[in-house]
């Protein structure tokens, strides 16, 4: 019978921060092109008190990195372990590399924010992405 074996903890902490960091990221990059963009906190021309599309982008962002922070901690526990059919590994990897290739599509077009509320934004969306992905591993691997 083979023995169960275990990523260390601080690899899978790094790799799901990692994960939770791209995925929010990603989701920035797109929501920015569909006018969600964290940019609207910063523009002094709005007349509103806080625009609806920077709520929306800023909790978008965090349930994005808080989410692929835990569910990759779960699935980086539980694939060393054998518990991920081969068909839902497949599936997952699919899904992450489809997101990523359409943030990399979005990113390469010219921005519709300016430089520096587009700057402020990016570096906001990094520092919420990555506390809320170790946020996510952090209990993923508190659970397990």
């Amino acid at each position: 019978m083979a023995e169960t074996t275990f990523f260390p903890r601080r690899l899978i902490l790094g790799a799901a921060m990692i994960s939770g960091v791209l995925l929010a990221l990603a989701v920035h990059m797109l929501g920015a092109r569909y006018g969600l963009d964290l940019g609207g906190l910063w523009r002094s021309d709005a007349h509103e008190y806080i625009p609806a599309g920077a709520a929306i982008a800023w909790w978008l962002i965090a349930t994005v990195g808080f989410s692929g922070g835990y569910f990759t901690a779960s699935l980086m526990q539980s694939a060393v372990s054998g518990q991920i059919p081969q068909r839902m590994r497949q599936f997952l990897i699919a899904v992450g590399v489809l997101l990523l290739a359409g943030a990399g599509q979005v990113a390469s077009a010219p921005s519709p924010i300016p430089t520096v509320s587009g700057v402020l934004a990016g570096l906001a969306a990094l520092c919420l992405g990555a506390v809320m992905a170790f946020c996510g591993a952090h209990f993923a691997l508190r659970r397990g």
